[in-house]
């Protein structure tokens, strides 16, 4: 199996897919880099909660700026005794999520910003997409029990996923590997986990969107 096909992947995935659990699990499994999104506390999140329709437009763009600002610097920074860098998400989140939480003028606006933005990271050689339909999204979330996801509905779910993959098919020239895990657990099973692994490394990946079940 090819560890080392790729210098730098992302694993992505709705919420509640695995795509943290997943990540770590492979850059403790193969001596990779590890990126985790960082939660900083965001002074427009309670107003945003008070009143979404005047704060979503500066809460995203908050957010913009800081994970811009953490894969800057993390990206930046060389680690010769790491194989390669996996992270749980990349920036194309900002553009997914703002999708659902702007109206549309705001939308078009912050959609510039982000491109603008864009395409001054580094792009990952692989972009891992963890498909999980929303019903089991909601059992994964639950099971986590975090307060503020509780109002989390299986419609908000579905158009985060339609979000994600409209920004596969906008930029086609990434490689996309969607994997749908709906019939695995790869954090119970050790083989479930080793399946998922050997199709990340192990299969060519064409630009594009490819699918993979299990």
């Amino acid at each position: 199996m090819e560890e080392i096909r790729y210098n730098y992947i992302v694993i992505e995935g709705n919420i509640g897919a695995g795509k943290t659990t997943l990540a770590s699990m492979i850059a403790r499994d193969c001596n990779a880099k590890l990126i985790l999104e960082r939660f900083a506390d965001n002074p427009f999140l309670p107003k945003f909660y008070n009143d979404p329709a005047r704060y979503s437009f500066p809460l995203e763009l908050s957010f913009l700026a800081d994970r811009y600002r953490q894969l800057k610097e993390e990206l930046m920074e060389q680690d010769l005794f790491r194989s390669f860098t996996v992270a749980d998400y990349y920036f194309m989140k900002s553009l997914v999520f703002s999708s659902k939480t702007l109206e549309q003028d705001e939308f078009s606006l912050y959609r510039q910003i982000f491109y603008i933005i864009y395409n001054q990271l580094p792009k990952p050689d692989l972009y891992v997409y963890l498909h999980v339909p929303p019903d089991r999204l909601l059992r994964n979330i639950a099971i986590r029990g975090r307060e503020y996801e509780k109002s989390i509905t299986s419609e908000y779910l579905a158009g985060i996923q339609e979000s994600y993959f409209n920004f596969f098919r906008q930029n086609p020239e990434n490689r996309y590997l969607v994997l749908d895990v709906s019939n695995l657990d790869f954090v119970a099973s050790h083989d479930h986990y080793l399946k998922v692994k050997e199709t990340i490394f192990g299969e060519t990946v064409t630009p594009g969107i490819n699918l993979r079940t299990f």
